[in-house]
């Protein structure tokens, strides 16, 4: 998952491992999915200290980034918009429902995204969607029938 520190803009994907491509790869997606959304400069990529972030690749493609920060060796809270991201989302989709396999509840995870970006409330922004805090408007948005 990333997350837009001033929106609180998420994408998030389920990815099949942990490794420094994979990692190269999704960060290339959030890119476009963030400028999609007019964020198109990043200052700081805040990321804990799996191996897929320490790779020559990764560190590659985050050269051209303004700051790369490792958090802390076992102290997610120095990571705590992702953490905070990551436990909403285990509560209100991973594991709200009974999924009848791995393929539904990873399907479900687009239509969630749109639901948290766009219409779930957050109180840290006056209880208004990250939606509001951007700066371009998206007309592609669907309702979250979730």
């Amino acid at each position: 998952s990333a997350i837009d520190g001033y929106s609180r803009l998420a994408y998030t994907e389920a990815l099949p491992d942990e490794k420094g491509a994979t990692a190269v790869a999704f960060l290339a997606r959030a890119r476009v999915f963030l400028a999609a959304h007019g964020i198109s400069r990043i200052n700081r990529l805040v990321t804990d200290n799996g191996a897929c972030y320490r790779s020559t690749a990764f560190a590659r493609a985050v050269a051209d980034l303004g700051r790369h920060q490792r958090i802390r060796p076992f102290t997610p809270r120095h990571n705590g918009k992702v953490e905070r991201y990551n436990r909403i989302l285990a509560d209100e989709l991973l594991y709200a429902h009974t999924w009848t396999s791995e393929h539904a509840r990873t399907s479900a995870l687009t239509s969630w995204n749109i639901h948290y970006n766009y219409h779930r409330p957050h109180t840290a922004i006056g209880n208004q969607p990250p939606a509001t805090r951007l700066h371009t408007t998206v007309t592609n948005v669907q309702t979250a029938n979730t």
